[in-house]
Formats: C-alpha cells, sequence, structure tokens
C-alpha cells in the first residue's frame, strides 16, 4: 500500500478522499459558477430600489394574483 504525506496547509480547510470515478461523476454535475457583469449588478441595484420604493410586487404577491385570476 502506498503512503501519501499531505502538508498540513492543504488540511486547514478540510478536504475529502473520493474514488476518482466518483469525483468525475459530481465534476460532471456540477453547476457552473454565475459571476454578474457590471450591467448586471446595475439592474439588480435598480430592481432592488425599485421594489422598495414600491413600484414591484414580490414573487409571492405575484403567485396570489395569478392564483385569483383563475
Amino acid at each position: 500500500m502506498n503512503t501519501i504525506t499531505i502538508p498540513k496547509s492543504f488540511a486547514k480547510g478540510g478536504f475529502v478522499i473520493v474514488p476518482q470515478a466518483e469525483y468525475e461523476s459530481l465534476k460532471a454535475r456540477a453547476v457552473p459558477e454565475f459571476t454578474p457583469t457590471k450591467s448586471d449588478l446595475l439592474a439588480l441595484a435598480q430592481a432592488r430600489r425599485n421594489f422598495r420604493a414600491g413600484k414591484s410586487i414580490s414573487l409571492a404577491q405575484l403567485k396570489r394574483d395569478l392564483a385569483n385570476r383563475r
């Protein structure tokens, strides 16, 4: 059996050892990280201002309104 020495600097954050096939499966199902652009951040800030000012409704309110239309 092979012996592996892991530096303490690697172990500080914690880590998990999994079989390579399982790692590949997990990697294939991973969702890519979303990095918003400057325009995305500006649009989000505007939407938050509109919501605080009462110019928009919450998702829960929209769902209630749509359910009551039937």
